[in-house]
């Protein structure tokens, strides 16, 4: 062609061909070939990737169940405690059986990631990718991370165990000795306190050393009364009694209380005075309510029956009155113009006879 590139003969255009399909001949052949020696061993990795995924599935199956049937049978040992008289006044079934819940699930995730992680691990290691570097690179990170977070991880487990034991809940109040109040969050790391004049305290879990749950149970209204020794002590029983079979038959204080109002005696005896005690189990959170309602009523019951309460170095009525000159000072001495020391302070008299001039 004029002014362009030669066009090849088809005799050129023949060996190229030729070459070109002897190249495509030749790579499915060693393809093939490929495939031949090594499909049995893509065929063992194949299986045996397969058994390690379905024993991982099975395995996870199985532990989660298990750790189901344990969480019903403590739901219902919380049930069957709930029916005792005990239970009732230290068993909430309900918050039991929540509590339980949040732990099998915990326990379900912890058995997941530790089935699964191995599991993932066998399988890279069928793929003959070497874990060395991976678990050396895993190792140091774990102990970078222990020792850089071991407050957190003393926080974690003891926020696990704190659950797991049922120490408290929401709801409770509770004193933990860095702080007091009622709880309003349970976490893992954090317990959250409502204090008694409204501020919120972040108490770490790890720090918490000893715990006093005052929601559990029961609790103890007691009110002592100081009268004076000569009191007729029959005649003081018989109203403190009055006072507490009225008291526990008046709602809302009968819902409040858990047990009678207990007179219990003489609790100490002085020369000027003498403790009298009562006492009543209430519902918790309840004793500080009973007790300010009782010394009310036993305030009103005394002064109606004439039964008076001292308290402290008061005066007895047998005293005898003050000396109303006693707060009078005593006469001063020049007051008497005879005293020795009014005739050294009177003036020198003129001298006697007549006065000359000068």
């Amino acid at each position: 062609m004029p002014g362009g590139s030669p066009v090849p003969s088809p005799a050129t255009l023949l060996p190229l061909a030729a070459t070109t399909t002897d190249d495509a001949a030749e790579s499915v052949t060693n393809a093939a070939s490929f495939i031949e020696e090594n499909w049995a061993t893509w065929l063992s990795i194949g299986l045996r990737i397969l058994l390690i995924i379905v024993i991982a599935a099975a395995l996870r199956s199985v532990v989660r169940k298990a750790l189901t049937k344990l969480i019903s049978r403590m739901n219902t040992s919380a049930e069957a405690v709930e029916g005792t008289a005990l239970g009732g006044l230290l068993v909430n079934a309900e918050r039991r059986r929540q509590r339980s819940e949040a732990i099998g699930s915990v326990l379900r995730s912890v058995a997941s990631f530790l089935i699964l992680g191995t599991a993932a691990l066998m399988v890279l290691a069928a793929l003959k990718i070497d874990l060395a570097p991976l678990l050396a690179s895993a190792g140091v990170a774990g102990v970078a991370i222990g020792f850089g977070a071991r407050n957190l991880v003393t926080d974690f487990l003891s926020g696990v165990f704190m659950i797991m034991e049922d120490q408290y809940g929401v709801g409770d109040k509770i004193d933990a000795g860095v702080a007091s109040g009622e709880v309003i969050e349970v976490g893992l790391r954090v317990t959250k306190l409502r204090g008694d004049n409204g501020e919120i305290w972040y108490v770490r879990n790890g720090e918490i050393k000893r715990i006093g749950n005052l929601s559990q149970g029961w609790a103890t209204a007691g009110v002592a009364v100081q009268v004076k020794p000569t009191e007729n002590l029959p005649r003081l029983r018989e109203t403190l009694q009055h006072v507490a079979d009225t008291f526990a038959k008046e709602s809302p204080w009968d819902e409040r209380l858990w047990g009678p109002v207990e007179v219990l005696g003489l609790d100490e005896v002085l020369l000027a005075s003498m403790t009298v005690k009562v006492s009543a189990k209430t519902m918790p959170g309840q004793q500080f309510a009973v007790e300010r309602e009782l010394r009310w009523r036993i305030k009103e019951a005394f002064d109606a029956a004439g039964i008076r309460i001292i308290g402290g170095l008061q005066a007895t009525e047998e005293e005898e009155a003050a000396d109303p000159s006693a707060s009078v000072a005593a006469p001063s001495t020049l007051a008497n113009p005879a005293s020795p020391q009014s005739l050294a302070t009177a003036p020198i008299p003129p001298p006697a006879g007549p006065v000359f001039p000068k």
